[in-house]
């Protein structure tokens, strides 16, 4: 289906791997297709004992999504950008329910859709070089791919700091946040394996350092409480400490709209399944594209990199709550899972 993803049996392990190094893996529809046709074969194939799922390159797991594609379609009529987030939620919501074993190694970078992929699996393995994350309010989007529903139930608020800041977090926060199950020191012959049990026993947990932003849960917890993305905005500014400061500026860079819509998705997010995450992610996707700020946020960071989002509106104070309202209520074409 597409030269980008590489599937087969390898003894009894069903292994994916991605081969899109130069884009650093970053899923296009067709590549998002050929996994989720081969999870289905496989579900019910009592040859297969699990799921492996890898890349090449040595830059990271899976960038994200084709956002320029997106781009593209939210420039039209959106056709083609819900087309993909039907078969990619499709895909997460698999992987969330699969009933065989999924392992997923998850080197350097792994940003939106490689968390998807990667971070609803059963076993996730991270190395120190991981760097996991959802900077989707860095262009005008709102966390999808189940994102939502990982953020809201890692502990605490720690989960809401990476969806407003958009920033990643290492092998240990990784862990913390419930992004991740183990790191190991190298991934050297892990994807060599022909059976679960070989495959399982192969992976020894490395030591690794408590990571910088569940050290700083204090602080954290304390200012992103509450529903109102303004108001966590202004404890942050106002905090003594340096990294809640830094914190706050960062999110005021970021696509307004995008901001308090991601945490009212959180905060709904906290009591749904996956399944139901990924129906109001696809309600927001969808209206997002409807908003200037997704073609303009991908223009500045993607497209033409020059860094200057001209975001409308341009303050959290201006986004009207209705606004935020629309994004979450339910589509004549909702998805259905």
């Amino acid at each position: 289906m597409t030269d980008d993803v590489r599937i087969g049996l390898q003894g009894a392990v069903g292994r994916i791997t991605l081969t899109r190094p130069r884009a650093i893996n970053a899923l296009t529809h067709p590549m998002i297709a050929a996994v989720d046709a081969a999870l289905a074969a496989w579900a019910d194939d009592d040859a297969v004992e699990c799921v492996l799922v890898d890349s090449e390159g040595d830059r990271g797991f899976c960038a994200g999504g084709d956002v320029k594609a997106i781009r593209e379609s939210a420039l039209t009529d959106g056709v083609a950008a819900r087309a993909l987030w039907r078969d990619e939620y499709r895909m997460n919501a698999r992987i969330g329910a699969y009933p065989k074993p999924v392992v997923t190694l998850l080197p350097g970078i792994v940003l939106g859709g490689g968390v998807g992929l990667g971070c609803h699996a059963s076993l996730r393995v991270v190395t120190s070089s991981s760097r996991l994350g959802m900077p989707e309010v860095t262009i005008g989007l709102v966390p999808d791919v189940g994102g939502t529903h990982l953020l809201a139930h890692a502990p605490g608020e720690l989960g809401t700091h990476l969806a407003l800041t958009g920033t990643s977090a290492g092998p240990a926060d990784a862990i913390a946040c419930g992004l991740a199950d183990v790191c190991v020191s190298s991934l050297d012959g892990l994807a060599d394996h022909t059976s679960w049990a070989a495959l399982e026993s192969a992976v020894h947990a490395a030591a690794v350092d408590p990571g910088a932003t569940e050290l700083d849960r204090g602080w954290i917890d304390a200012c992103y409480a509450g529903d109102d993305a303004a108001v966590v905005v202004e404890r942050l500014l106002a905090s003594d400490v340096p990294a809640a400061r830094e914190a706050g500026g960062l999110i005021g860079t970021k696509s307004p709209t995008a901001v308090a819509v991601t945490l009212a998705a959180v905060r709904s997010a906290a009591a749904m399944t996956l399944p139901e995450a990924l129906v109001q992610e696809y309600r927001i996707s969808s209206a997002g594209l409807g908003r200037p700020d997704v073609a303009e946020g991908i223009r500045a960071q993607v497209v033409e990199k020059t860094r200057d989002p001209r975001w409308q509106p341009a303050t959290l104070a201006g986004v009207d709550p209705a606004e935020v309202a629309r994004h979450l209520a339910p589509r004549a074409d909702d998805l259905e899972l």
